[in-house]
């Protein structure tokens, strides 16, 4: 089975290597449950994880308990970042949820 990547910008290492952030929401992705994938953050390997599930959801269905999964504190922080890394995003765009777990 091919590794895929999945790339975050630098200021996730941390809380990808300690194991917080057990999701991430992409507006595309080929990755589907199951898939073995290597954590990228700023160019530097965090590890390993397994895909555990891929939703798909409306950003306007985007709950608390997302943003959290997410390492965000709160909906409205994550909603700011997602448009600064999709600016063409709008609460009626789908979003999947892509939610991993480290493996030691």
């Amino acid at each position: 089975m091919k590794v895929k990547r999945l790339n975050f910008k630098r200021e996730y290492r941390k809380i990808l290597e300690s194991g917080r952030k057990i999701t991430t929401i992409r507006i595309h992705t080929d990755l589907k449950s199951g898939d073995l994938v290597e954590l990228v953050a700023g160019g530097v390997s965090c590890g390993y994880a397994r895909v555990k599930s891929v939703t798909r959801k409306k950003v306007s269905e985007l709950s608390e308990k997302d943003a959290v999964k997410d390492g965000f504190k709160n909906v409205k922080e994550l909603l700011k970042v997602l448009k600064k890394y999709y600016r063409e995003i709008t609460p009626e765009t789908y979003v999947y949820i892509i939610r991993f777990e480290k493996q030691s």
